[in-house]
């Protein structure tokens, strides 16, 4: 697989995760929702932190967060450009460009996004606006809006912990970029032989 047909794929999803993006961050306020189907929403979130809404304590944590996504991002391509140059499997270029394509959109949120847009809280953002944004640079909130709660209930009385709670399944609200990377990540852990044929040879070979 060449690296103009990893680009295209990288491109592709770019575009549909920062229109999506865009287009949520314009038209809804924060915590607005829209019911699709029973188990399908879209909800509108911020992401301050890490995933699962995990944050870097401290007053240069989000800096450090943004920084080392920065790195990472750097690693995986420089595994894309490597892995295609070396004649990489089909379905090992693919899930690596999904990964680097989804942690690319997410970085360009948190870069970019505090200085170009104002805040969501009871109001629907601005592109550009005039007073400024809502941050800084490498302080942007990356925007989530996919939101599945397949199952909501009182779980079981008989469950140890947790019976007689309320409980959601699945939880978490997450982006295009974010079903990228679960995407490359499947494909990986699937396809693991397909992936790294060279690699399983070798182990033969040396046995």
């Amino acid at each position: 697989m060449s690296l103009k047909k990893a680009g295209i794929i990288i491109v592709l999803v770019l575009l549909i995760d920062q229109i999506s993006k865009f287009y949520i961050k314009t038209n809804f306020s924060l915590g607005e929702e829209v019911p699709v189907f029973d188990w399908f929403r879209i909800l509108f979130v911020e992401n301050e932190g890490m995933a699962w809404g995990t944050k870097i304590p401290g007053e240069y944590g989000k800096l450090f967060l943004t920084l080392f996504r920065l790195v990472a991002i750097v690693g995986i391509g420089y595994w894309l450009w490597d892995s295609v140059r070396k004649n990489g499997s089909r379905i090992l270029i693919t899930a690596i460009a999904l990964i680097f394509a989804g942690a690319f959109g997410n970085i360009i949120d948190s870069v970019f996004y505090g200085i170009v847009f104002n805040d969501s809280y009871g109001q629907v953002a601005e592109f550009m606006p005039a007073e400024g944004g809502y941050g800084t640079l490498f302080h942007g909130k990356v925007v989530d809006m996919l939101y599945f709660p397949l199952w909501q209930g009182n779980l079981p009385e008989w469950i140890p912990f947790w019976g007689g709670n309320y409980f959601t399944f699945f939880e978490p609200v997450f982006n295009i970029a974010d079903t990228a990377i679960s995407a490359g990540v499947i494909l990986l852990l699937l396809f693991n032989k397909r992936a790294f044929p060279k690699e399983e040879e070798d182990v033969k070979e040396s046995k």
